[in-house]
């Protein structure tokens, strides 16, 4: 029909612009995609891998099933979902993007959620963690305080979201999708490793392809005229650490940081996409998720912000 031709068309003409923009700047280029080699060796790497062994063996080992047992009646009151979604949202918010969703299609893949509770949970299980807003987003604004506001806002909105975005779902026995596999240590633990650096090296592709992405972007004619706030939100769209560090430390940018924490950045939901290929979980209530959760830190923002020193 004609939007898929009109989306086939813009995308043919973004890979042309890109593959330009590759022949025409390659120092710079080059350069991007060092910065975003070294950014996955000193910082993804080690902040995302540990949280990716965990969450497999949580899932593979049967800890996730205990958990669902202690907290299915919440998890089924707040958001509509069985108590086994509550490992997706609990390593979500402590481990950062992408383990969330992550963890959720996890789960679904053994059978612990339903393909409709998989896709409710992706709407607010994949958010940011504790140690990007006390790192990345403190040192931005100069103030401790502000990185804690921030992650409070960041997962109340999480919270939030789920709760507004809950539906009716069907309260039925989990079918699994394939055999159960051995809960043993020995048979568990190395597929876990292998499983999570696989998974993490993936995001580190995409992190250095955005990265080479974003500098194309910053060549651009005319963006360097752009303000402040107008130019971190462009970058932020499209990659949120970038967007954050381009941010003034003021009460505006204290807003926009929080809108772009929720949101994510394109470079997020590459790698969501990317870790759900495998399933046939629909991607668009997590975007509708991730709209939302974005409006909903913003408004918080604003309404904190006012007693901010």
């Amino acid at each position: 029909d004609l939007m898929s031709r009109l989306k086939t068309m813009l995308f043919s003409a973004a890979l042309i612009a890109a593959a330009g923009g590759l022949i025409l700047f390659p120092t710079e280029c080059r350069t991007a995609a060092q910065e975003g080699l070294r950014l996955s060796f000193e910082v993804v790497l080690p902040s995302l891998f540990p949280f990716f062994v965990l969450s497999q063996l949580l899932v593979s080992g049967g800890a996730a099933e205990s958990l669902a047992r202690v907290l299915a009646p919440y998890m089924r009151r707040l958001f509509g979902v069985g108590g086994s979604g509550a490992a997706a949202l609990l390593l979500g918010l402590a481990g950062g993007y992408p383990l969330g969703a992550k963890t959720v299609a996890e789960l679904y893949t053994r059978g612990d959620v339903t393909r409709s509770e998989g896709e409710q949970l992706l709407s607010f299980c994949s958010n940011s963690g504790p140690g990007f807003f006390l790192g990345i987003c403190a040192a931005q604004f100069a103030a401790p305080r502000a990185g804690i506001y921030l992650y409070l806002i960041h997962a109340f909105s999480a919270i939030l979201c789920g709760t507004l975005l809950r539906r009716k779902l069907p309260i039925s026995p989990h079918r699994p999708h394939g055999t159960k596999k051995s809960t043993s240590p020995a048979a568990i633990f190395p597929a876990a490793v292998q499983n999570a650096f696989s998974s993490v090296w993936n995001v580190c592709g995409f992190v250095i392809l955005f990265m080479v992405l974003l500098r194309l972007l910053s060549l651009l004619p005319g963006l360097e005229s752009l303000s402040l706030l107008p130019r971190a939100a462009l970058y932020g769209f499209v990659e949120m650490t970038n967007g954050i560090l381009a941010l003034p430390a003021s009460r505006k940018g204290f807003i926009l940081c929080a809108a772009l924490t929720g949101w994510g950045g394109l470079s997020v939901h590459a790698q969501t996409l990317a870790l759900l290929r495998t399933t046939d979980l629909s991607a668009r209530r997590y975007f509708g998720g991730k709209l939302l959760h974005a409006l909903l830190s913003a408004l918080m923002a604003a309404l904190i912000s006012c007693h901010l020193g």
